[in-house]
């Protein structure tokens, strides 16, 4: 709220509503961060996302550019945080859509390992029209109406047409999954922790669940090579928000002299402050597995899923002109 002795004067002298907000930014009594409001469009976030991969050397993992998105636009953690569905934050959501267009628009490329890169155009781009980036590729093909979506919600969570985003179309059916392990029981969980570890090559995976153990579920060992040998013990959290800081640090704690290393596997997301707090300087790394990874580990191994091959036949038009 503006403080009326402060800024009489400077009322008095304008009635311009551009200058008051001028000023208030100045002297920061609002905050761009207030006025966004983690309202950014997904077209928003075009420039930003050339930005980051430029920052990063021309190439970086959807993680690292979206923390170099984060602190270019100066978004909070809070808004970070904020879920769109399932453990899919609302800003990686609209982030994913900007890849994809910007992908189309031949700025961007990515390998089948997830790491986006910049073509040889987009090295030479620093910047688009975002209008006209939006344009062009809506006339290419069926893609987001934006009256449609702003109809719909102020913060376009909703965008149509996810069969042409392999990237969306992946996000939508892991948020059904993730959906699914909700509904189970906490020891069904634990059991299905347990059953994911032995399938990625753990050994001797128990499900222990005692309380007041600081958190630990389970614990096995892995074997590298038939070589070296890890003590692992794991944290299985049936989440719908997010996992914070303190419980990674509580983890941790429990772990010391009890394990080489830890593992917390959540259907929820961790906020930032939880993940910095993982890979801290000096502690013991907990490796984390959010909702998303833990749908796609068990989609990997076929775990709850059904995979099936859609055939497409496509009509090749200049052929019948060349008979």
């Amino acid at each position: 709220m503006f403080s009326t002795v402060k800024l009489g004067k400077f009322v008095e002298n304008s009635s311009s509503l551009l200058s008051i907000l001028f000023f208030s930014l100045k002297f920061k009594l609002i905050t761009p961060n207030q006025m966004k409001e983690n309202n950014y469009k997904y077209w928003e976030y075009f420039n930003p996302t050339l930005t980051a991969l430029h920052n990063l050397g021309g190439s970086g993992s959807v993680d690292e550019i979206e923390e170099q998105i984060a602190k270019i636009l100066q978004i909070s953690d809070e808004q970070l945080n904020e879920i769109h569905r399932g453990s899919t934050t609302k800003v990686s959501y609209r982030i994913a859509w900007a890849r994809y267009y910007l992908k189309r628009f031949g700025l961007l490329e990515n390998s089948s390992r997830g790491v986006w890169s910049l073509t040889e155009t987009g090295i030479k781009t620093l910047s688009v029209d975002e209008q006209a980036v939006k344009r062009k590729i809506s006339s290419e093909g069926r893609l987001p109406r934006d009256n449609k979506v702003e109809s719909q919600t102020k913060t376009t969570d909703v965008i149509d047409e996810p069969e042409y985003n392999i990237e969306i179309q992946k996000i939508t059916w892991q948020e059904l999954f993730i959906e699914e392990l909700q509904k189970i029981e906490p020891s069904a969980f634990e059991r299905l922790c347990q059953r994911l570890l032995r399938e990625l090559g753990f050994q001797n995976v128990e499900v222990t669940g005692k309380t007041n153990d600081g958190g630990i579920d389970g614990k096995g060992m892995l074997r590298l090579g038939g070589v070296l040998s890890f003590h692992v013990i794991f944290q299985a959290k049936r989440y719908k928000g997010s996992v914070s800081p303190s419980i990674v640090r509580d983890f941790r704690g429990a772990m010391v002299g009890r394990a080489d290393k830890g593992l917390i596997i959540t259907t929820g997301t961790f906020t930032r402050e939880a993940k910095r707090e993982a890979s801290r300087d000096g502690a013991p790394p907990i490796d984390l597995i959010d909702g998303n990874d833990l749908a796609e580990k068990l989609k990997e191994l076929g775990l709850g899923v059904e995979i099936e091959l859609v055939e497409k036949v496509t009509i090749k038009h200049d052929w019948f002109k060349s008979i």
